[in-house]
């Protein structure tokens, strides 16, 4: 049974990167931007659902917000307190498996005597390798290539806000050679410098004319739309206002896009769609609350192909544009499927091109679920976050997640430190892991 709590998150964390002049307003849903919408049309299959949503037609949910309260003051006031109090009150905890290094290496050796199945990686050989340039500050989008000894191409991978790439011997055709070369290619320039493998940190300094441009910032929500995410949709409407209004302050020359890719599993309505990136926010948010829920009748989900639309469908901008998927699930991916694609992979093909992902994990998320949203968090660069409760399952600061050293916001001021740590990381001097 989905949480109850999962239409909440969803769209704090959406809203909380969204600009002031978003309006949230009723008006007809149409296909325009989704990549690989199908002939089915609407969200829904069932269309005496409530719910049901044609292209061509307005939500009813949304219609159902403009209506006058209902002849009931008390379901009326009910409602009104819910969307008011509720939301403020969700709270998450983030863990950073790169930081605390050696903690999540711990994790790993647990979880591999649990016998549960994941498609595990060797990242157990961690190179850590940060561009800067002569102003001491980081690097973005710098195109890094991994050599052998021998001149041979290992791997390819693109710098985050921090300046850096991971690097993992292990999980390429590396072999013993007990030195490496770094490839650094940047605005047309090109260095080269030699590494050894017995050192596990690796800096390096480019030369540029100019400071990096306004901020370009891609953010792409991967979004499970299975089960109960359409409650209570309104009832955050006022709090997600005023996190747009912070983020505007964060960075008011940053230009920003968002996109989505919303997935469900194999026998719903859809697997996948995926709405490609708009500087719209008006139009994002327009497409963003006509989603339904519905589907999903067993536990794990199609995440696998979610994040391989996410990823390869939309027109990610390249270069010096900080890339970010927020990942908003409850479930892991089914790893029976046959034909289908593999999380392990992608994750490795998000840290080729600079994409750090950022799963959120719903009240519900199993040991398995919490292995691999930290495999995707870890690789890629990103950090893995999680509702916290309390007695009786209401917001607090507890976890049943695998962690010990882990900091807790309201869910709101949580996401605005992600995105304002990706901002701010291009106008501050590289730090030493």
């Amino acid at each position: 049974m989905k949480a109850r709590h999962f239409t909440s998150i969803f769209f704090v964390l959406v809203l909380s990167i969204a600009l002031p002049s978003c309006v949230l307003f009723s008006s007809p849903h149409t296909s325009s931007g989704w990549i690989n919408w199908d002939t089915s049309g609407g969200w829904s299959r069932d269309a005496s659902n409530p719910l049901a949503l044609e292209s061509t037609g307005a939500s009813p949910l949304l219609e159902e917000a403009d209506e006058a309260p209902s002849s009931s003051g008390e379901d009326a006031l009910r409602s009104e307190d819910e969307t008011t109090h509720q939301a403020p009150n969700l709270r998450a905890g983030s863990v950073d498996d790169n930081a605390l290094w050696d903690d999540y290496l711990l994790y790993r050796q647990q979880f591999a005597q649990w016998g549960i199945h994941v498609h595990d990686l060797d990242v157990t050989e961690r190179h850590v390798i940060t561009i800067a340039d002569q102003y001491g500050l980081p690097v973005l989008g710098a195109s890094i290539r991994i050599l052998s000894a021998q001149g041979e191409r290992i791997a390819d991978m693109q710098t985050t806000s921090e300046g850096r790439v991971l690097f993992f011997p292990r999980l390429h055709p590396f072999g013993e050679d007990e030195t490496f070369q770094i490839e650094v290619n940047f605005q047309g320039e090109r260095t080269t410098q030699q590494a050894l493998r017995s050192e596990r940190e690796h800096t390096m300094q480019i030369q540029r004319d100019e400071l990096p441009d306004p901020v370009r910032l891609d953010v792409h929500f991967l979004i499970d739309a299975t089960g109960s995410m359409a409650d209570e949709i309104q009832q955050l409407k006022e709090n997600m206002i005023a996190i747009a209004e912070s983020v505007q302050l964060l960075d008011p020359e940053a230009e920003v896009r968002f996109g989505m890719t919303v997935y469900r599993d194999r026998g719903d309505l859809f697997v996948s769609r995926t709405l490609d990136f708009t500087p719209d926010v008006e139009h994002f948010v327009e497409e963003l609350r006509a989603v339904v829920a519905e589907g999903g009748g067993d536990y794990a989900e199609s995440l696998n192909e979610g994040l391989h639309d996410a990823l390869h469908l939309p027109e990610w901008r390249s270069g010096s544009c900080i890339r970010l998927v927020f990942l908003i699930a409850d479930a892991p991916p089914h790893l029976d499927y046959a034909n289908d694609y593999d999380y392990a992979t992608e994750a490795i093909h998000a840290a080729s091109q600079g994409v750090k992902i950022y799963p959120l994990a719903s009240s519900g998320l199993d040991d398995q679920g919490e292995f691999i949203f930290r495999q995707l968090a870890q690789i890629s660069g990103g950090r893995f976050l999680f509702l916290t409760y309390g007695a009786g399952g209401a917001p607090g600061d507890d976890t049943t997640h695998h962690v010990d050293d882990y900091s807790v916001l309201s869910l709101d001021q949580l996401v605005l430190r992600m995105i304002e740590e990706e901002l701010t990381n291009l106008s501050t001097a590289t730090q030493s892991d």
